[in-house]
């Protein structure tokens, strides 16, 4: 009886699998999962609804402005870190050591990072990881994710993401409970930060797993491209299309075998002397110059 009813469990997961497998498929080509990414951001919905966002809009509201901007600050250097890294991996060698400057300035002058000096003193703050590190190197982004709790991402991004928490500073604070709650203050005060954004998404969207999940993918497109067309450089669908050549006209025997006419010798006598232009005419020139332009007629986009 046990070993009918374990074939029986075990036919069950199997359909099951199978079941939530077909389920996935998407129409769109870059979301091949959407029936698991539409769940699992609804799970992550109902946790922001409930857990994080109260704790942000609390965070906002409580804090002191100068208060949230130190811990944002601080944060924000450490990542300064990880970022001048990937720089280097990137061939970014003036930028990498422009945040790396910032990372030591910001960590001495700065005071561990909570006043951002750096920014102060010319050196701008940037935002690199290793999935745009990977995407610079030609690495393509793979199929849309979103990851629990964690949210929208790639197959690049998310096989990018142990090393991206291992170049993160915080990750070797001890004790480990201190750790644990710089990682709860970072996370409530990031979503602190997008409240308002939120708020907006939340009243225009229509569908705001789409909105968001293309809104993801063109900044990521964006950031790896340093703002940059990714067509630029590169040939488009279009210019490998060329129209189908038409046959040519086969001349007229007909044509060919009429004889030219002999030129009249009292008629080269009168009109030698002098050479007539065309005339044209005042009404047809305009006409002339709008028409035949296609030019005119293109619409940028």
């Amino acid at each position: 009886m046990s070993k009918r009813t374990s074939t029986l469990g075990k036919a069950a997961l199997a359909v099951g699998l199978t079941a939530l497998l077909a389920g996935c498929a998407g129409p769109n080509p870059r979301d091949p999962y959407e029936g698991y990414n539409r769940a699992m951001f609804k799970f992550n919905d109902t946790v922001d609804e409930y857990a994080l966002k109260p704790a942000a809009t609390a965070y906002r509201n409580v804090l002191p402005s100068f208060v949230q901007t130190g811990v944002n600050n601080f944060f924000s250097n450490l990542g300064d870190a990880w970022t001048s890294v990937n720089d280097m991996l990137q061939g970014k060698g003036q930028q990498g050591l422009s945040d790396l400057s910032r990372f030591a300035i910001n960590s001495t002058v700065g005071l561990l990072g909570l006043f951002d000096v750096a920014s102060d003193a010319g050196l701008p703050r940037h935002k690199e990881d290793f999935g745009q590190t990977l995407g610079t190197w030609g690495v393509g982004s793979g199929p849309y994710l979103v990851l629990p709790l964690l949210g929208p991402s790639t197959v690049r991004d998310t096989a990018a993401l142990p090393l991206d928490i291992k170049g993160d500073i915080w990750g070797y604070k001890d004790p480990v409970y201190l750790r644990n709650t710089g990682i709860a203050i970072r996370a409530v005060d990031i979503r602190a930060n997008l409240l308002d954004a939120s708020s907006l998404l939340e009243d225009a969207a229509l569908d705001r797993y789409e909105f968001i999940r293309d809104g993801f993918l063109q900044r990521r497109e964006s950031l790896i491209n340093d703002g940059e067309s990714s067509s630029k450089g590169k040939k488009s669908d279009d210019d490998d299309y060329a129209p189908p050549s038409q046959p040519e006209a086969k001349p007229d025997a007909k044509a060919e075998a009429k004889p030219e006419a002999k030129p009249d010798a009292k008629a080269d006598a009168k009109d030698s002397p002098k050479e007539t232009s065309p005339i044209v005419s005042s009404e047809s020139a305009p006409k002339e110059l709008n028409s035949g332009t296609p030019a005119a007629n293109t619409v940028s986009q």
